[in-house]
This record gives C-alpha cells, structure tokens and sequence, in this order.
C-alpha cells in the first residue's frame, strides 16, 4: 500500500501500549478469547521419556523462529501421560515467560502439534481469535508484554500474567484480512534479509580463509614445514608449536545465571549471546545487570587478554565460536553457557588464541568433541584438550596485525549489511505496530502477483540472535 489508509472514527483503547484504535474494536483480556498454560520438562535422568522420541517439545529458544515448523527435541507419548503435557495444536501461539535476554515476551506461531516446557506459555485461541494475528500483535506489544506486571529487572512472566494480557479484538474477518496483509509485506522483508545473510555469509567464509592461512601457515610462504604430526592439521611451519591448549591457557567454566539475588554482588554479565554475535567483548556493549558470588567473581570477572567460548547449543557449528577480551572489565561477570581462556601470557597472546579458535580447522575439533543428539555441549576436559598451532610471541603479534588489516574491508561490509537488516526489522516493527493497532486500514487492500507467500519465504524472520534455554548453568568451581 502506498497511501497510509485511515479509518474514519477512533477511540480510547483502555491499553496502555496501543492508546487508540478503531472505533469499533473490541478489547479483551487474554484468559477470555484463549487458553493458557505452560508445560514441564520431563525427567532427563529418564532414558525412556527421550530415547527414540515421537513428539515434539518446545524449550523457549524456538520463541526466536518466526513459525515453529518442526521441533529441536522429541519425547515420548509415555513422557506425555507420566508428567500428563499438553498437545497445542497448530495455530497457537508459544511465548516466552523467562529471562532477561530478549527472550521473555517473545512469541512463535505454531505450525505443528506439540508439546512445551516449564518456561513457554501455550496460547490456543478461541473462535474469535485468528492465531497468526495474535502473533502479530504480541510481537507489536513485546516491550510491553515482558514486563507487563513487574519491575524491569523481574526474571519471569507466568500464566496468570500472560492471561491478563489485554488484546486488541478486529472482527475476526478484519483479522485475517490483517494478516494476510503482513503476511505479504514480511515475505517481501524475509527476501531482503535472506540476501543480505547470504552476502554475510560469503564474507564470513572469506575472512575464515583469511585467518585459517595465517594460524596454520603464516605468512612467510619461504619457511619450512614440518609434518605436525595430526592428519587434519597437516604440516606447519617448522619453528612452531603444536600445544594442547591447556598448556598455554588456563580453562573455566561459568555457572552464572542471569538472575539478582540479595546476598550477592551486583555484575554485568557477558552472555552467550554477546560472544555469539561480537568479535570482542568491550566496556561500552549494553551487556545486562545480575549478580554473582564472591567466589565467582573472583574467578570469572573479565581481564585484558582474556577469550570466551561458547560450550552450549542446539546446533554443533555454534560450539566454539569465540570471542576476545581487548581490556579488563572488572565489572563484567563471563556467564553460564560459555568458557573463559586465560592465556598464559609468555607462550600466547589472548588476540591470537582468539583468531586460532576462529580457525575452520582447529574449530572443527569443537564440533567434533561436543557431546549431545538434539542439545550439544563440551565438556571441560575436551575443551583442555583441544589442539592449537602456536608461533612465537613476536610473530603472533605480526599476524594478529595483518590479519586485522586484511579483514577490515570484509568487517565494514558486514557492518553495513547487519545495519540494513537491523534498519529494514525496524520498518517492519513499526508497519506491525501500525496494522494491528488500526493506525493503518488495510481492508480494501488486495493482493499482487508478487504477494504469493509460504513460511518457506518467511524463514528469514527468524530472530538473528541465539539465547540458549534457560535450564540452569554448571559451575566448575
């Protein structure tokens, strides 16, 4: 549509994040045009609740997908009746009622029956309410929704609070003209993303190459090898070290969680999510308050020089993926789900440790090593064991340098990039706002040729960050 369409009467809406809407609409609460209720995670000590699982279960990290097509983890239909979970049928809605990450308060329609943790709230609409719309305007009113009855720094939502949700009622026709409004702008923005993450993703594989060369070869192409004496390693130059990293780097692992406790010193945390996203950890990131134990800050708090690791995850690629810490940051606790590296500094530097981890072949061995089916995790010992090349000190800075040079141009063009699909989820955040708040009328709009859609398409909406399930952490102290 490109003429902004009004309706010709508005009122009060009685909503605090809406403030006016069609004259005609309705408002509800939630509990009154759909049922709510949460699941459990069944026993994992229980083999047979798991092993050769039939039905799908949702933990909150799928509250980051757009549409919920095919669960990450199966259980079965004994685990079912034993803790006696709920099916939710295609066309609810799952919500995220826990953490301080972008988590709670967001929300995935379902395309599958299945069945939800402790930590999701199940929204089965009633007949007056179009699931895919209710999406869509939880997804308008997520600031709001996450904090809807608590404080900012509360950890949770529960049912009775997302049931007290107010909801903006359309007649149910006006609904499903709504959504297949935003179903056809979100296929034209999920095209856009799609593109720009596969120009990141060819940069991505550029800058790998880059340093995989440098780690494993360096940069003298004169200099003589030698068998490293490791099949996938192949030779490197024959002045170097091939060292276990627990001999140049002392290895531990956080238990922190992400919540506040009284007895406790308050911190900011660097979470998975900051590592998974950002080459380096610095002072200035909008990295989130908690606390922690003396014991744990006193072992975790980040100091220059420092590497993160990621431990924890659904998928193996995203084991390993580092991070490094240029400076101290005596406020900065190194969260659960993830390893702190302390090089030690006369045989490493922390930027070079950082760079080898990046390496394709030396962090193959993290994917490798991660133990799991559906969920795949490193243990410590593993971690330790892992093989690294090591140079000189003097020649570790001399690559760091040029590696940082050589990656620079694919560095802006990956920033540029990430601010054009940041910029074009902004649009698409105001355009929902917009629709389901009735600021736009999108009843007369009809659909072109080019608005043919599938959740093939819509893929891409998926959220860019990943924030790993909130089931605890496991401290090494």
């Amino acid at each position: 549509m490109n003429t902004k369409i009004v309706y010709p009467g508005y009122r009060d809406s009685g909503v605090p994040w809406a403030i006016k809407i069609p004259e005609h609409w309705r408002t509800a609460h939630l509990r009154y045009v759909a049922c709510v209720s949460n699941g459990s995670t069944p026993s994992r000590d229980r083999i047979d609740y798991w092993n050769n699982g039939t039905v799908p279960w949702l933990a909150s990290g799928q509250v980051n997908d757009y549409v919920v097509r095919k669960a990450r983890e199966f259980i079965t239909p004994t685990a079912v009746l034993d803790t006696g979970l709920r099916l939710f049928a295609p066309g609810s809605v799952i919500l995220g009622m826990v953490g301080q990450g972008k988590t709670r308060g967001m929300s995935a329609y379902l395309d599958i029956e299945a069945t939800i943790n402790q930590n999701l709230a199940g929204i089965t609409p009633r007949s007056e309410l179009n699931g895919r719309y209710l999406h869509y305007m939880l997804s308008a009113s997520y600031e709001f929704n996450r904090n809807y009855g608590r404080g900012g720094n509360q950890a949770a939502l529960n049912c009775t609070i997302v049931g007290g949700f107010k909801v903006l009622l359309p007649s149910l026709g006006e609904q499903e003209k709504i959504v297949a409004y935003l179903r056809a702008q979100d296929a034209r923005i999920a095209r856009f993303i799609k593109t720009k993450r596969e120009l990141i993703g060819l940069l991505t594989e550029q800058k790998l190459r880059i340093v995989d060369h440098a780690v494993t070869r360096g940069l003298d192409a004169s200099v003589k090898l030698k068998p490293s004496g490791i099949e996938w390693l192949g030779e490197v130059p024959e002045h170097w070290e091939v060292v276990l990293l627990k001999h140049i780097a002392d290895v531990r692992f956080s238990g922190v969680d992400k919540h506040s406790r009284d007895d406790e010193t308050p911190v900011r945390l660097c979470n998975y999510t900051d590592v998974y996203k950002n080459d380096r950890i610095t002072s200035d990131m909008d990295l989130m308050y908690a606390t922690a134990t003396k014991v744990e800050t006193a072992r975790l708090t980040l100091k220059g020089d420092d590497v993160i690791l990621t431990k924890d995850s659904e998928t193996p690629d995203d084991i390993g993926v580092p991070a490094w810490v240029p400076e101290d940051l005596p406020d900065v606790v190194c969260a659960y789900h993830l390893g702190l590296l302390r090089p030690e500094s006369t045989r490493v530097l922390g930027e070079f440790l950082f760079r080898a981890i990046s390496s394709a072949r030396i962090a193959r061995q993290f994917h490798v090593l991660a133990t799991g089916v559906t969920r795949f995790a490193l243990g410590k010992h593993d971690v330790k064991n892992v093989i690294v090349t090591l140079p000189p000190v003097e020649e570790q800075k001399l690559l760091c340098h040029w590696i940082t040079d050589e990656c620079q141009p694919l560095d802006d063009a990956i920033v540029r990039a990430e601010e054009e699909i940041k910029l074009i989820r902004e649009y698409r955040d105001r355009l929902i706002f917009d629709v389901v708040t009735g600021q736009i009328d999108v009843r007369g709009w009809q659909p072109g040729p080019d608005d043919v859609v599938s959740d093939d398409d819509l893929a891409a909406l998926g959220d860019d960050e990943v924030e790993p399930d909130e089931e605890g952490g496991d401290d090494d102290v």
